[in-house]
């Protein structure tokens, strides 16, 4: 994201926060993220490779003058929620009102003291295209809402808290997202242990090289369907199973590859075949932060097609067209990998590329992509930012 363009999604915020409200607001930038690899993995309590991304979502936020009553505008699709704070949020309410109110009431059922709040919010993170654009909303907002009261929530907590907003609404999700959300720094990916949640930056160094979303507008909502959380039964299944057997196993962290082999007849197949590719991808997620060190580009490309491949076929979480762009990527000389990202069922691919033949190679996929499916692809390259934050120019923020 430019400069410009960041400047002119805060401004806009502001500029609705205030006309509404008749009041300067506090603002929060709160980015999407990207999983260079570990797909699936961090609610098996693996490895996972994130980083933040300079795509974000902004929040004005400020007091209402009803300690009660909460009033949220999304500006992207003129939109308002009103609701007290006292209320108890419907579960499974997937729409975005419904993450506002999950927020509010988890902070309310851990002991945080909200009070009755304004704020608008939007930006430039593309909905259902696997960026995370609900982790963004819902770790901005408790942050944004720790700022405001003062409460002095601590990032880790915060990305508990915003987790169990996504699991109100109904999205079992691990803790990647969250993490990448709160602690992504510039120029760096995050190697998070989903066991441990101890983590450690790795630089990105791949000058001369790109890092490019393509969209496949085929929009998926996670919380929404079953696919999600099925895959994620499907590894508790195979855990339980296999600690009948080992008192030890907690998780698919907890299994080598030759104990879920000789319990395999004991498994459903599907189940099996679905824990083999966590194991895997927890090889490829260690493999590629060797791999970065050594700025072996060739090896991390070609780990992003192994990760793809296992979520294609062994993992089922991709679609049709996510496997076309893919398909059409390994066409291109100058793409050194490319995969699925996010929870899959749509969304984008993440393409690693040669700078210099970016454009045509990009033109020749969009093109390709276009004839197959009738859909123009969006392009979206990203660069690797810091985590949510209040900006570091913010002279917005009143005493409030």
């Amino acid at each position: 994201m430019n400069k410009e363009t960041t400047t002119a999604n805060a401004t806009a915020i502001l500029e609705l926060y205030r006309q509404t409200f008749g009041q300067a607001p506090l603002l929060v930038q709160a980015p999407g993220r990207i999983n260079l690899i570990g797909e699936h993995t961090d609610y098996n309590a693996g490895w996972v490779l994130p980083a933040a991304i300079d795509k974000s979502l902004w929040l004005a936020l400020g007091r209402h003058s009803d300690p009660g009553e909460a009033l949220f505008i999304a500006a992207d699709v003129a939109e308002s929620t009103r609701f007290r704070i006292a209320e108890d949020a419907p579960a499974q309410e997937h729409d975005w009102p419904g993450y506002i109110r999950a927020v509010v009431a988890v902070l309310r059922e851990k002991g945080w003291a909200v009070k009755g709040f304004n704020g608008v919010f939007g930006g430039d993170i593309p909905l259902g295209a696997g960026l995370s654009s609900s982790a963004a909303l819902c770790c901005g907002l408790i942050f944004g809402i720790s700022e405001l009261f003062q409460l002095h929530i601590p990032r880790p907590q915060i990305a508990l808290l915003a987790q169990a907003a996504e699991h109100r609404v109904g999205l079992n999700c691990g803790l990647m997202d969250q993490y990448a959300v709160l602690f992504g720094r510039k120029d760096q990916v995050i190697c998070l242990d989903c066991q441990s949640l101890q983590f450690q930056y790795y630089p990105l160094d791949i000058a001369g090289h790109s890092l490019v979303l393509v969209n496949s507008r085929i929009k998926h909502a996670l919380a929404a369907g079953s696919g999600y959380n099925a895959r994620r039964q499907s590894c508790e299944r195979v855990v339980a199973a296999l600690r009948q057997q080992d008192a030890s196993v907690h998780s698919l962290r907890d299994v080598s590859p030759a104990a879920l082999e000789s319990f395999r007849p004991l498994l459903d197949p599907t189940d099996y075949c679905r824990a083999a590719y966590v194991l895997k991808e927890n090889d490829r997620v260690r493999r590629t932060v060797e791999a970065l060190e050594k700025r072996e580009l060739e090896l991390v490309g070609e780990l992003l097609y192994q990760s793809h491949a296992g979520l294609q076929t062994e993992y089922d979480v991709s679609a049709p067209e996510l496997d076309l762009l893919v398909d059409l990527a390994r066409r291109e000389k100058s793409v050194l990998g490319a995969r699925m990202v996010g929870g899959g069922f749509g969304g984008c691919t993440i393409n690693l590329i040669r700078s210099a033949d970016k454009a045509a190679a990009l033109g020749r996929m969009t093109s390709a992509y276009r004839q197959h499916t009738g859909i123009t692809p969006e392009i979206i390259e990203v660069a690797i930012c810091d985590g949510v934050r209040r900006p570091a120019d913010d002279s917005t923020t009143a005493e409030l």
